[in-house]
């Protein structure tokens, strides 16, 4: 087995992120065939019918994306607050999926096909286009590296800003944060969402990341997509392996049993620590490698039976 981490030109869809095979996979999204959708928001995670009318039953406020209906401002809210805010009514609710994705650098690794990092964004793409044709808006937040908010936003353009920002800000590197971190800025910034997805591959969870996702289930419909290289997830034959990193070349040798057993539990710590927690927590999950194919899994997810528990 020849496990090589390479740098190749950006945008190549191994090493680096390729915007425009992200924006070609809607294509495939919208080939799907979608659940038939509740008419009313009465569970977490339920897309709703938007027509609306007199009679409707008041849900909620939230504030003005570009697009709202300005005869739906919430003026004492907007008065109170200074910043225009939309009401929502119950048989109105809209659909919001913010996508979370792993930035660390142990996502910037793959011996098969792709990095994790190309393959997690090749999966947040599909989670937008999904979300989109589903009629839900749907936003990104990436953390990890470079902290940055996508905001939620209806349409194809909506899915097209996180295929930009996918792109954009792939391989941006800064101070590392746990899974936990990111969990709660996310419970503290984003209450608005229905579902969210987060796209990772574990290394970065910590005890306390299971008591976020907790606090988050409350609110929010919460999936999890695990990322995982073929190394950490299957038994890794004997052999001297070449790696490169930060543009050092090495040779890892691995012989023993002991010595390759050991050295896939720490490769794969964080995929089984994380699915761990997930089932604890009742939260579907799934796990992919970096050669698979991401769409049957994010849209099992992202239905409403969908998931393994």
């Amino acid at each position: 087995m020849n496990a090589v981490v390479q740098h190749h030109k950006d945008g190549d869809g191994r090493v680096r992120v390729s915007l425009a095979e992200l924006i070609a996979l809607c294509g495939r999204v919208q080939r799907l065939r979608l659940p038939p959708q509740d008419s009313r928001a009465t569970r977490v995670g339920i897309q709703s019918s938007r027509l609306y009318g007199r009679g409707m039953d008041y849900a909620e406020s939230r504030a003005y994306q570009p697009g709202d209906d300005v005869r739906r401002l919430d003026w004492r809210l907007t008065a109170r607050s200074g910043r225009l805010h939309t009401k929502l009514f119950q048989e109105e609710r809209e659909g919001q999926l913010l996508i979370l994705l792993d930035q660390h650098a142990s996502m910037h690794f793959g011996t098969r096909v792709r990095f994790k990092s190309v393959q997690a964004a090749r999966a947040a793409a599909l989670a937008a286009w999904y979300a989109v044709h589903a009629g839900e808006r749907v936003g990104l937040m990436q953390f990890g590296g470079d902290r940055h908010l996508q905001r939620p936003r209806a349409g194809v353009h909506g899915a097209l800003d996180v295929c930009g920002a996918l792109a954009k800000r792939d391989g941006f590197f800064g101070a590392s944060e746990s899974l936990s971190q990111a969990l709660q800025h996310v419970i503290r910034l984003q209450r608005g969402a229905n579902r969210v997805l987060l796209i990772t591959d574990g290394q970065s969870s910590d005890e306390i990341s299971r008591n976020r996702l907790a606090e988050m289930m409350w609110h929010t419909a919460v999936r999890v997509l695990i990322v995982a290289d073929v190394l950490e997830l299957t038994p890794i034959p004997s052999g001297h392996y070449p790696i490169e990193h930060d543009g050092q070349r090495r040779t890892l040798v691995l012989q023993s049993a002991r010595q390759r057993e050991s050295f896939q539990q720490s490769l794969g710590a964080g995929q089984v620590r994380l699915a761990a927690m997930a089932q604890s927590l009742g939260i579907p999950y799934r796990m992919i490698d970096t050669a698979a194919d991401p769409l049957e899994s994010v849209s099992a997810l992202l239905r409403d039976a969908g998931g393994k528990r």
